[in-house]
């Protein structure tokens, strides 16, 4: 599946990255709202993965700690690399914007996902909007 990446703000692209999380983390996964739209997305860059017409299938965010998080995909696109392209990008930008880890909060099914990536798990499981998650990080050196 040809996908394109391309890094935006919140507020330039609020509609899509709003549709894809709520379809994803709200509708899906049960996320309450209140914990999905944590106030953090003006100041994180945000990636955008659309398909071969443009439309929106996925996304994830980088914080200025160096927070990976928020990594969607819709549903029928998953098992295609959408998700691994994405982690590729931000890790992209955290590098050049010069950050010497990046980490994330894993939701467990997925711990093998980013272990594939490079991360490594640094605790025990812990829960997160009823999802157990495991932290996990990646240095950058």
């Amino acid at each position: 599946m040809a996908i394109s990446i391309i890094e935006t703000r919140w507020d330039e692209h609020e509609e899509a990255l709003r549709a894809l999380r709520q379809r994803v983390f709200i509708d899906e996964q049960h996320v309450p709202e209140e914990l999905e739209w944590d106030g953090e997305d003006q100041e994180a860059v945000h990636f955008l993965a659309m398909d071969a017409g443009r439309k929106p299938v996925g996304c994830i965010r980088l914080l200025p700690t160096g927070q990976i998080s928020r990594l969607c995909v819709l549903s029928e696109q998953r098992n295609y690399g959408v998700g691994s392209s994405l982690l590729v990008a931000a890790e992209e930008a955290a590098r050049a914007r010069g950050m010497e880890e990046i980490f994330l909060h894993a939701q467990t099914h997925a711990t093998s996902f980013y272990e594939a990536a490079g991360f490594s798990v640094t605790g025990g499981i812990f829960m997160d909007a009823n999802i157990p998650h495991r932290q996990m990080f990646k240095p950058l050196l």
